[in-house]
């Protein structure tokens, strides 16, 4: 896999085990749930929470699986490093420009997202001006240190988790007392009013979609291995508490948003959040979670700088090109300050273009985006199928740190739940045309690293 790195050439180890739990717990909790869970809760009633917890096990598999490659070798930069050795270099390059694209995508539409939250304050400022300001404070702070990302993820995550604390504790106090509400009274009794399948299977179905998304950027994890104090103590005790985020954050904010109110009546078009403290009394529950939100917005743009300059550096570190001896090396505080400048050029000019762009474009590009990250975690699983098998011929099982539980049956079960999300894609047209989308963006990139290869 290359010559070995020399230290000028070694991502610096400066994010300690705090910064690594927040930024994996950060992975888990986006805008889609402070917005989004209104909606989720509209299109699936009750058996939402089934399918966060089905979600939830297939996630905490992955990145068991992900774990286990992580430790198997801390030299490693990257999960593309893996999916290169056990799947190949064209697979590596396809999956490793895609998830780079994925995260590209993510803070094209939070850039836009966060202008349209400061709107909220300032009317009048404009959206690409609240984009530019927000990229230049990030960037500066992802050139500094990589302690100084962990810090900036590490509060961003706190008034996240404020906020979904403050909800549950709503929610069960309110129906301690048995508050009276606009529908009637908080009370567990709500959850299930018309049964736990209320929208029928094809609801509960249909609603795999939206969850399963709203867990995308869960592996970044494997993007921080190599910039970890202790690797083997923080990735295993990071990943392993994943369950307790599903059932905690997504399971208990539910629970506490369908008890409150029965779910007919959780609001689909706005922030449930805003519903249930606006109900409990608290005028300014509007500009509180609009806060929220954008701290949400602002933590998935500083993961998007941090996540795209490492694999941008990871794609071209020792290669020949100009543009790979430009990126592909680290700076004197041993971060890739080219890469990282790079990807936020790119993030720029893109979030520039889409003002100009017709809603439907950056609709679309978000979803294609968004819809690859099905490839990415199924090749990670691939990838980590391949390195058992290997093991186990070269008769090396005994030396297997964080062992996948079940295998292989856990790896296929990630599979086949990544491949029913696929299917359940086909049945709407808007999610059938990214699925098709990101099928052509991968194969392209397949096709054009076997022109390279054969041309060099």
């Amino acid at each position: 896999m290359g010559k070995q790195r020399t230290n000028q050439q070694q991502l610096s180890r400066g994010l300690k085990n705090r910064h690594v739990q927040l930024i994996a717990l950060g992975g888990t909790i986006g805008t889609g749930l402070f917005l989004g869970a209104g909606q989720s809760i509209h299109l699936a009633g009750p058996s939402i929470m089934l399918a966060y917890l089905i979600a939830g096990l297939a996630c905490f598999l992955l990145m068991r699986a992900l774990g286990e490659l992580l430790l198997s070798d801390l030299s490693s930069n990257s999960f593309v490093f893996f999916i290169k050795k056990y799947l190949g270099d064209k697979m590596g390059f396809a999956i490793g420009w895609t998830y780079w694209m994925c995260w590209i995508a993510i803070a094209m539409a939070e850039v836009t997202a966060s202008g349209l939250y400061v709107q909220f304050w300032f009317p009048k400022v404009p959206i690409w001006l609240t984009g530019l300001v927000l990229l230049i404070i990030l960037f500066i702070i992802n050139i500094v240190a990589v302690s100084a990302f962990g810090e900036t993820e590490f509060w961003l995550a706190i008034v996240k988790i404020v906020a979904i604390v403050a909800l549950i504790v709503t929610g069960i106090m309110l129906v301690m007392v048995h508050y009276r509400t606009p529908y009637g009274h908080a009370s567990l009794g709500n959850i299930v009013s018309g049964g736990m399948f209320a929208k029928g299977i094809k609801g509960f179905v249909l609603s795999f979609q939206m969850v399963l998304f709203s867990f995308a950027g869960i592996e970044m994890i494997g993007m921080t291995a190599s910039e970890t104090q202790d690797p083997m103590v923080t990735i295993p005790k990071s990943i392993n508490e994943v369950p307790t985020r599903v059932l905690l954050f997504y399971i208990g904010s539910l629970l506490a948003l369908m008890s409150i109110f029965p779910w007919q009546h959780v609001s689909p078009t706005s922030s449930p959040f805003v519903q249930v403290f606006s109900g409990v009394g608290i005028n300014s529950a509007a500009t509180i979670i609009n806060f929220v939100v954008l701290t949400a917005a602002i933590s998935a743009c500083n993961s998007s700088l941090f996540t795209t300059g490492r694999m941008l550096f990871s794609l071209t570190y020792e290669g020949q090109s100009r543009f790979s001896k430009m990126v592909g090396h680290l700076s004197r505080r041993q971060i890739p300050f080219n890469a990282i400048l790079f990807s936020t050029g790119v993030i720029a000019v893109i979030v520039l273009l889409s003002i100009m762009m017709p809603g439907n474009v950056f609709s679309f590009i978000s979803s294609v985006a968004t819809t690859c990250f099905l490839f990415v975690w199924g090749m990670i699983v691939v990838a980590h199928i391949k390195y058992r098998n290997e093991i186990k011929r070269s008769g090396n099982a005994k030396q297997l740190t964080f062992k996948m539980p079940l295998f292989p049956i856990s790896d296929y079960f990630v599979l086949a739940f990544l491949v029913f999300v696929g299917c359940i894609l086909v049945l709407k047209t808007d999610t059938l045309i990214a699925l098709v989308g990101s099928i052509i963006w991968i194969s392209g990139l397949f096709l054009t690293k076997g022109v390279v290869d054969r041309a060099s």
